[in-house]
């Protein structure tokens, strides 16, 4: 099957640069917005630009193709606002189809995305007060009413919070059935406001905080020995772990908890289960990096360790397999993931190049803006590799000039089996020549690799792409998740992207 088919008609446009781009088609148009969609301002569009796509492109899409894509961007990009998004905007264009329903319990998986799901429908159906929302959605209220189903006592209380609407609004508002005597005990708690204090770090730590010390080293005594005694006692999740690791540094936990830290974040098992986005990775490495500690450099290790565990099963490319890795560090690439966010798209590509490069065994690596340049680094690392293209990325200005990634591969001679642009697709020729990126790919098919594959890692979804993804051996690929690499195993074996998704369980 070939890869993501066009409509008939001219599909060559400009990109936000100005430059001549191929515009996709709905379905992927839709897949690489709502996977890269972090619901906040960026270089090129608004947080309300973005949505009002978003919510324009479902009205050209199939319903059923809408509702894996939300499960899809819950279950494998580990996305948690934009799920809820495109399942009651599904309620509003899809009234009664039983998928709204499905959707809506597939994506609300923690407690609290039950009252935000709601928060969102409010706000998309212009409901300015809680009991307003009698007229709720029948698909949306029997989803969360399933979705209520899914948690114990712990998980309410977890996440019971003073937010506009509580667990306790939501309980009125949807009537979910108990599914036993147990349960409905904890629901009757819900509504009594008697559901049990949880045992958690914030909980832990804030206890502590209220408490009256004679003095401020007793109170230091008292903060590190919380620490210890959430780290010994495995209460701390691998989030909150990989979090918290600069302020277990300052508490001046012991060396003996220090280890047992690494031990978990280095756990096989633990580090699978969490599903963490590789960012998250990067940025406690970077936390801790600010720490002036005698063990910073002990957790340092273990999170280079754990980001290596967490791609263990990804399969990568043999000595035989030649490839190519180009990072656009332009200054459209600079934007943040969100507002209180220090990690932005630039970190995203590279920390997905550097996962890819790992696996890999021949691999050329650089990173252009106004100039190209290849940078040698040991396929050993990741996090330190990461850090390292950072602190350059300067050397070559911020234009995205991507078409001299392939002017050189042209020059060299070099046939390269796989070429791989982590970008966000608003490649230009900042010099005003005519040489564009599809130009020079053409040229480099046909002077030196005919064999040569292109994938596309587009990380900001703004619909347009700098060559054609009709023709042989191109692919688009979108997403900030390791997951995206499941895609390209899956186009590897004569799939595509699209039927990646088609082929979610709903």
């Amino acid at each position: 099957m070939k890869f993501n088919l066009f409509t008939k008609g001219s599909q060559q446009v400009t990109n936000h640069a100005g430059a001549p781009a191929y515009k996709t088609t709905p379905e992927m148009e839709l897949y690489t917005s709502v996977v890269t969609a972090s619901l906040n301002d960026q270089f090129y569009e608004g947080a309300g630009d973005r949505l009002a796509r978003i919510c324009a492109l479902m009205d050209q899409n199939d319903p059923a193709f809408v509702a894996r894509l939300a499960v899809y961007a819950r279950e494998k990009m580990y996305l948690r606002s934009i799920p809820m998004v495109l399942a009651v905007e599904m309620a509003k264009r899809f009234s009664g189809n039983a998928l709204v329903g499905k959707t809506v319990a597939r994506v609300v998986q923690r407690a609290d995305e039950i009252t935000e799901i709601l928060a969102y429908y409010t706000m998309a159906n212009k409901r300015t007060q809680v009991k307003k929302l009698h007229k709720l959605s029948k698909q949306v209220q029997k989803g969360l009413a399933e979705a209520f189903n899914q948690f114990d006592e712990y998980q309410f209380a977890k996440y019971n919070r003073k937010t506009a609407i509580s667990l306790k609004d939501a309980l009125f508002l949807i009537h979910p059935k108990a599914k036993d005597n147990a349960q409905q005990e904890v629901f009757n708690k819900i509504v009594n406001d008697t559901l049990s204090v949880p045992y958690t770090w914030e909980t832990t730590l804030s206890a502590v905080g209220q408490r009256s010390f004679a003095c401020e080293t007793d109170k230091r005594v008292a903060v590190r020995e919380a620490w210890e005694e959430l780290i010994a006692s495995k209460q701390l999740g691998y989030m909150a772990t990989m979090r918290n690791l600069r302020n277990m540094l300052q508490a001046d936990i012991s060396p003996a908890h220090i280890s047992m830290v690494c031990d978990y974040l280095t756990n096989e098992t633990a580090v699978l289960n969490s599903k963490q986005l590789p960012f998250r990775y990067l940025a406690a490495y970077r936390e801790l990096k600010e720490v002036q500690h005698g063990l910073t450099g002990q957790l340092m290790q273990a999170l280079e360790t754990a980001v290596k565990i967490s791609v263990t099963h990804l399969k990568g490319f043999d000595v035989n397999t030649r490839v190519v890795i180009a990072y656009d560090v332009s200054g459209s690439m600079q934007f943040p993931l969100s507002p209180r966010s220090k990690i932005k798209g630039y970190d995203i590509g590279l920390m997905l190049g550097m996962l890819l490069q790992h696996k890999c065994k021949h691999v050329v690596s650089g990173m252009f803006g106004d100039t190209w340049k290849t940078v040698a680094l040991p396929g050993n690392s990741i996090l330190s590799n990461v850090d390292a293209f950072y602190r350059r990325e300067g050397e070559v200005g911020y234009s995205t000039n991507g078409y001299l990634v392939i002017a050189d591969l042209i020059q060299r001679a070099c046939v390269a089996d796989k070429v791989m642009l982590f970008t966000d697709c608003q490649l230009w020729n900042s010099t005003g020549g005519q040489n564009t990126f599809a130009n020079s790919w053409a040229a480099y098919k046909r002077k030196v690799a005919p064999n040569a594959k292109l994938y596309l890692f587009d990380l900001q979804g703004l619909g347009t792409t700098p060559v054609d993804i009709r023709q042989n051996d191109v692919y688009l690929i979108s997403g900030w998740s390791d997951k995206v690499f499941d895609v390209m195993e899956a186009i590897e074996n004569g799939h595509s992207a699209l039927e990646h998704i088609h082929s979610i369980t709903l």
